[in-house]
């Protein structure tokens, strides 16, 4: 309720900071996704910087014209950063936002170029982000899943059998979210000049790490603008370049495509409305933190966190692998780590939940998602201590799959109807609202 008077700022400040208390340790790197902590004075800084403009509005580029230009110098840091010099885009609330941009975006010039396409298709792996279901699901596209090979890639004979006359995107991943596996984006490429198509690359999760690892000396796979027939590419701020909740970029080869991500109306009373973005006001705050976080971290700042954050993956993988009965999934592109086990992995899930781990659980295949950065360095060996100890606790009493989150977990995993999983899913959230 709103209280009939003011409270101090001092007392508000004091709740705020006790409501948080029961909240998962994820500066102590309990939680592998959802937080990318850079540490304290970095988290510091973009504090700071989105204070001082948490009551800016880009909606109106003109009025906040210092908003702009962040927004430009953010742009162009990326694009540079994916070998693409003159790339063009804007900063989104999230990769959601940038994949529903870019979603909308190509069907709106399928419109244009191909008008006689009146049911568009994109054809994207079957490891695609949620994000692309959600953006069919509410701009009338659908999505031509296809089959993915023994290392979780996108396979490429079974894309190009996909490419109908209704085609008018190929979607792939860098990497992608369940895995770690980046697709052939090259390949990709290739086959999309070939049928003269846009490619769009996900590379929400890895878009600010790739990069890096690349400068490392690791075998990263051309993903980027290098590849002539990527089109645009979607790369979360908030990830891995450790910039402030939510900040993503969605950046595109030529200002032409972009353009058919703009939204105009010109019979509103109140004047022509246009917007380059899903969101009509565009806070501030998350703008100018995440340029606050790209200047303040710095090439060499960024090679550091990719060192540690891929020694730690490397490391967490080479423990998993030591554990009799656990087995890795995909390959190690990334920073991300995926396993799976012969015992029951949701069961697994919840004992390392009950030792105070934050656990993202996975499906086709069971397996537990590990979404690897600097701050996990320091955890390694306690996550792998744990972890040994909870698979012995789940092979010593296999009745454990029976209670906690397992069961759940486990029937919707073999559940063959998927709409009515998705039924209750739907249900559990609606409850959270009543």
């Amino acid at each position: 309720m709103i209280p009939e008077h003011g409270r101090s700022t001092e007392e508000i400040l004091r709740e705020l900071a006790s409501r948080g208390e029961g909240d998962t340790d994820w500066r102590g790197g309990r939680v592998f996704s959802l937080v990318y902590h850079a540490g304290d004075a970095h988290e510091d800084l973009i504090h700071r910087a989105h204070a001082l403009y948490a009551s800016a509005n880009l909606l109106n580029p003109m009025a906040f014209k210092s908003l702009k230009q962040m927004e430009r110098e953010i742009v162009q840091s990326t694009g540079a950063l994916f070998h693409c010099s003159g790339a063009v885009g804007t900063v989104t609330s999230g990769g959601t936002e940038s994949i529903l941009c870019a979603v909308a975006a190509y069907r709106d010039r399928a419109r244009k170029k191909k008008p006689w396409i009146r049911s568009p298709e994109i054809v994207v792996p079957r490891t695609i982000h949620p994000a692309f279901d959600k953006a069919a699901h509410l701009f009338g596209v659908k999505l031509v899943k296809v089959d993915v090979d023994a290392e979780q890639r996108v396979d490429l004979q079974k894309v190009a059998k996909a490419i109908g006359w209704r085609t008018i995107l190929i979607v792939g991943s860098a990497p992608q979210y369940p895995h770690g596996v980046i697709d052939p984006i090259a390949q990709l490429g290739e086959l999309a000049q070939e049928k003269k198509l846009p490619l769009h690359v996900d590379a929400c999760v890895g878009g600010f790490m790739l990069p890096w690892l690349e400068r490392l000396g690791r075998p990263i796979p051309k993903w980027d603008f290098r590849v002539p027939g990527v089109t645009s590419i979607s790369a979360d701020l908030h990830k891995y370049a450790y910039a402030g909740k939510g900040a993503s970029c969605l950046v595109w080869r030529s200002i032409e495509d972009l353009r058919y991500q703009i939204f105009v109306a010109t019979d509103f009373p109140g004047g022509i409305y246009a917007s380059p973005t899903l969101i009509g006001t565009r806070p501030g705050g998350p703008i100018a933190a995440a340029w606050a976080a790209l200047q303040g971290m710095g090439a060499d700042g960024y090679l550091a966190l990719a060192k540690r954050a891929v020694d730690a993956a490397d490391a967490l993988r080479a423990g998993i692998v030591a554990v009799p009965g656990l087995k890795l999934l995909g390959r190690p592109d990334a920073t991300i780590v995926s396993y799976t086990s012969d015992v029951d992995v949701y069961a697994l899930a919840d004992r390392l939940e009950a030792r105070a781990w934050s656990i993202d659980r996975q499906h086709r295949p069971a397996s537990i998602h590990l979404t690897v950065t600097a701050n996990h360095a320091p955890i390694v060996e306690a996550y792998l201590a744990d972890l040994r100890a909870c698979v012995a606790e789940v092979r010593a009493n296999p009745s454990l799959a029976k209670s906690g989150q397992a069961p759940m977990y486990g029937m919707a995993a073999k559940m063959p109807l998927r709409r009515l999983v998705a039924s209750q899913v739907r249900k559990v959230i609606a409850d959270m609202y009543a």
